[in-house]
């Protein structure tokens, strides 16, 4: 693999930044994630980190050097991270389970595929043309879907802030997959979270990628998005991938991944504090998934 990565977040108008971004990748798999912690509840960048810490070390196990299953891997990522979240809350005896979105994209033989939940979103670009994004999980969302709403007034509703799905909720996350798609040199892929895409509009957004390099156009598109968000502007968080051909010249931040020795990973993300890691028994696909879905059984039923 060859390509280029760049990623920057800034506060924005808010006190603190819940957002977090990283990446993970060995010489066969990469692996995208951002996370926005939800304000309205406690402890937001606590589960944006965690669930980072928690997604970067499953695929530190699972990618050797490539994922055996990638549909499967996106739904353990997902369904563990929303049962370490229960179980921090649980230790630590908080009033609430933190809370936070999550769009995590992993890239392999040549394909991408991504999934996500709430309203942190994933670009898939070439040649300044979005070929696909997410789809929010939100309220406004949904309106636009049934054409009670128009696109251009997301931003302006009163209600783009409610979301209906997120890890740390007491039901279980609905996870919405991509299909594969298969990557040219020189598309790019832009995770991001709602303070820039709520400010900057999409083909905007599109063209300043194409344009400029990452380590040029991602700080750029940020500076822009915290300026439109003002004083009381949200976290603006980007994180962008550039796809490469092998000999291809690349800007800053250029990783050419074929003579990596096959167990070792490049990350970006902080492991894990001892207290938040989940035993070895957890982090085996179906069996996280069972876990997740029996935990949430039995923690409903004593609510």
């Amino acid at each position: 693999m060859r390509f280029s990565v760049y990623q920057q977040s800034q506060a924005g108008g808010r006190a603190t930044n819940q957002d977090r971004m990283g990446y993970c990748f060995t010489r066969s798999s990469l692996l995208l994630l951002l996370a926005d912690g939800m304000g309205g509840h406690t402890h937001g960048e606590l589960a944006a980190t965690l669930t980072l810490q928690t997604m970067g070390s499953l695929f530190q196990k699972a990618a050797s050097p490539s994922v055996a299953e990638p549909v499967t891997f996106l739904d353990e990522l997902i369904y563990t991270s929303h049962l370490a979240l229960h179980k921090y809350r649980s230790q630590h005896r908080l009033t609430e389970t933190p809370r936070t979105t999550i769009v995590v994209c992993l890239v392999q033989d040549g394909q991408a595929q991504w999934a996500h939940c709430g309203d942190s979103r994933l670009y898939w670009l070439r040649s300044g043309r979005i070929l696909a994004r997410t789809t929010d999980h939100s309220h406004v969302e949904k309106l636009v879907a049934m054409g009670r709403l128009s696109p251009h007034q997301r931003t302006q509703h009163p209600d783009r802030n409610k979301l209906y799905n997120c890890l740390g909720a007491p039901t279980l996350p609905i996870i919405t997959k991509s299909a594969t798609a298969p990557m040219q040199a020189g598309d790019h892929l832009l995770l991001c979270s709602d303070g820039l895409w709520g400010s900057i509009p999409e083909h905007e957004l599109a063209y300043r990628l194409s344009a400029r390099p990452l380590d040029e156009a991602i700080p750029e598109m940020v500076r822009s998005a915290v300026q439109i968000g003002g004083k009381n502007g949200d976290n603006v968080t980007a994180l962008a991938l550039h796809w490469l051909e092998t000999g291809n010249e690349g800007e800053g931040g250029t990783y050419l991944t074929q003579g990596l020795p096959h167990d070792k990973v490049i990350t970006s993300i902080h492991p894990a504090p001892n207290d938040a890691n989940l035993g070895d028994d957890d982090r085996s696909g179906a069996q996280a998934i069972e876990q997740a879905m029996a935990y949430m059984q039995t923690a409903n039923s004593k609510t």
